[in-house]
């Protein structure tokens, strides 16, 4: 009987054993076959990349290039200018990938090894060295511009290859730190909005500095990088059939990005480069100019300030208004009044240029001063050209004038 109980314990425990066994076996088999499938995923999705950068390289040339020593990357193109140690132009694309995207800034800036005559170095924006005692920490000494990318990193965010080399100094030209960080990124932020309006659409962009032989150098820098005065950029919505253009100057913008909104044909003009020379009806979408498709601004009624030049002496457009806010001077300001509202209180705001809430100057008129204008100064005044005569005043962060009576402003022009 002892036997018989001892051998059914030593086949119970076997077969535990064995069943542990086996487990252990099926989970090692298991994670093996994950990590294989894990492995052959990452080769698809880097194959899917793969294709989908050729596809970009594809469609750019499909377009026309304005340039024929062209050097290429994984998602951008460029001809590169030895002489002002900066690309001529860069075009790359807009994809909707971007709305999925999820890379971010890798920050590895570094040489083009592409361009076989080298390209611009760190040395020629700053200079760096360590500070005492540590082994990353550094003092900087800039040379007063920022590394401005042509074709920016963010268009780039579906693709950690793309975006990387979008950090070549290939791409990078002395920018304004105010215009850099401001301006010429809003307008950047612009067109990706475009496409998040758009999600089956792929912009085709060229961007670059407006290269002259008199322009000034970074003359602390080792290879004396050109300053542009001037960048353009222009835009090309296939599907749609419309195109436009940027010009801005390498400065802080004193306007909204719509006044810096030029035809492709006057980009060309200027710097004498062919754009999107590949594609039909080439002439008749270059030539033609809709902001209103384009810009969000000008599509909700926002006019352009008025050309200072093209005003009487002791005239200021909307944008003019804000240095004279606070200086206890009268003045006149002109502007198109494209919104206008009646507060609860009574008192009447008109708004010119741009509409509520991003209006650039406001008129403001109490109820109890409403009895000193011929009939309804709202009806009267919207949609208007109007000149109006005051103390310019800071109303949170708006340029204003109070207006008393009818006298102080006019249609202009009347």
């Amino acid at each position: 009987m002892l036997r018989t109980l001892t051998l059914l314990l030593f086949l119970a425990l076997s077969v535990n054993l064995g069943l542990a066994q086996s487990l252990d076996d099926r989970l090692a088999d298991a994670e093996a076959r994950r990590e294989a499938l894990e492995q052959q995923r990452d080769r698809v999705v880097a194959e899917i990349e793969d294709i989908h950068l050729a596809m970009v390289r594809r469609d750019l040339r499909a377009v026309g290039l304005p340039g024929n020593n062209v050097i290429e990357h994984s998602a951008m193109m460029l001809e590169y200018s030895e002489s002002h140690e900066q690309a001529r132009w860069v075009a790359h694309v807009i994809s909707p990938e971007i709305i999925s995207g999820t890379q971010y800034r890798s920050n590895d800036f570094r040489v083009d090894p592409k361009v076989p005559t080298g390209t611009a170095v760190e040395a020629d924006y700053f200079l760096k060295e360590l500070k005492p005692g540590t082994t990353d920490d550094y003092n900087y000494d800039g040379f007063g511009y920022d590394r401005g990318h042509l074709a920016p990193s963010a268009d780039f965010r579906w693709s950690a290859k793309a975006l990387s080399e979008s950090y070549f100094y290939s791409n990078m030209s002395p920018q304004v730190a105010d215009f850099n960080r401001e301006g010429w990124a809003e307008l950047e932020s612009l067109l990706r909005g475009y496409v998040f309006e758009h999600p089956t659409t792929q912009l085709y962009v060229v961007t670059g500095g407006v290269l002259t032989d008199d322009l000034p150098v970074i003359e602390r820098g080792i290879n004396q990088v050109s300053i542009p005065r001037q960048f353009f950029k222009v835009v090309l919505d296939l599907e749609a059939g419309k195109a436009i253009g940027f010009l801005m100057p390498n400065e802080r913008l004193a306007y909204p990005i719509e006044h810096y909104a030029v035809s492709v044909d006057a980009v060309e003009t200027l710097t004498g480069l062919d754009f999107f020379n590949r594609i039909a009806n080439q002439s008749a979408i270059e030539a033609t100019l809709d902001k209103a498709h384009w810009l969000p601004a000008v599509k909700a009624g926002d006019v352009d300030p008025i050309y200072p030049p093209s005003l009487p002496r002791g005239h200021f457009n909307t944008v003019q208004a804000k240095q004279q806010m606070g200086n206890g001077r009268t003045v006149t300001v002109v502007g198109t009044v494209v919104s206008s509202r009646y507060s609860r209180s009574g008192n009447l705001w008109l708004n010119l240029d741009k509409k509520f809430p991003n209006q650039l100057f406001s008129v403001f008129i109490r109820k109890q001063d409403l009895v000193n204008f011929t009939g309804d100064p709202q009806a009267t005044y919207e949609g208007q050209v109007i000149a109006v005569r005051g103390e310019v005043r800071d109303f949170n962060g708006t340029p204003t004038i109070n207006l008393e009576r009818e006298g102080e402003v006019r249609v202009f022009g009347e």
